[in-house]
């Protein structure tokens, strides 16, 4: 199943036809075995695990997304002030020939002030460039840690719908073995969920 279509209707559909499982092997065998109400607990447990990776998974990406695009939206900002910045230095250097070949007091103390000016506002401009510049550095990290985190909870559900299914056909079959293969792997995905969840680094 795709990431994108991790949905929590689907994981009940399972926890259902679990259930139904449990309940048909209860019925068809007389008296349940004990390990079939811990199966049907284990699953009931997994699926809630299952649910809450879903809806982390689905806000992690968002997240991301977001992330993503305000670091776009922060290094078109210093672009743009790069290009400011540089139409400023033109300016400047303009007035500082025009001060080389000045020879009115009066002109070159017009012509000193501007290029101050111009020195004064460039200085400005170049400070919010580099500032936009680390913005939008900070956001592409955080959008990909993001990301990540998106990556590991998808990777949980998909481990945890396994569990669950291989947990259904163990209650269909009466088979604990099954049962057991369907737990180990639901700790695989609790794993997974935990590093989801920032409990365990990368």
């Amino acid at each position: 199943m795709p990431e994108e279509n991790l949905e929590t209707p689907e994981l009940k559909a399972q926890l259902d036809e679990t259930r139904e499982h449990v309940e048909h092997a209860q019925h068809g065998g007389g008296e349940p075995a004990g390990w079939i109400m811990h199966l049907s607990l284990s699953t009931a447990i997994i699926a809630v695990f299952a649910a809450i990776a879903s809806l982390q998974s689905g806000a992690a990406e968002s997240e991301a997304l977001l992330s993503k695009n305000e670091s776009i939206l922060a290094q078109t900002k210093a672009s743009d002030q790069w290009a400011y910045y540089q139409a400023k230095n033109i300016k400047m250097a303009l007035y500082e020939v025009q001060l080389e070949t000045a020879t009115n007091p009066e002109t070159i103390a017009k012509f000193r002030a501007e290029r101050d000016r111009y020195e004064h506002e460039r200085q400005d401009i170049e400070r919010e460039a580099r500032a936009l510049e680390n913005e939008s550095e900070e956001k592409g990290k955080a959008g990909e840690e993001h990301y990540h985190r998106h990556h590991r909870f998808a990777l949980a559900v998909t481990i945890f719908q396994i569990s669950i299914a291989l947990a259904a056909i163990a209650a269909l079959t009466r088979r604990r073995p099954l049962w057991l293969a369907s737990m180990a792997i639901g700790v695989a995905g609790l794993f997974f969920f935990a590093k989801g969840v920032g409990l365990f680094g990368g």
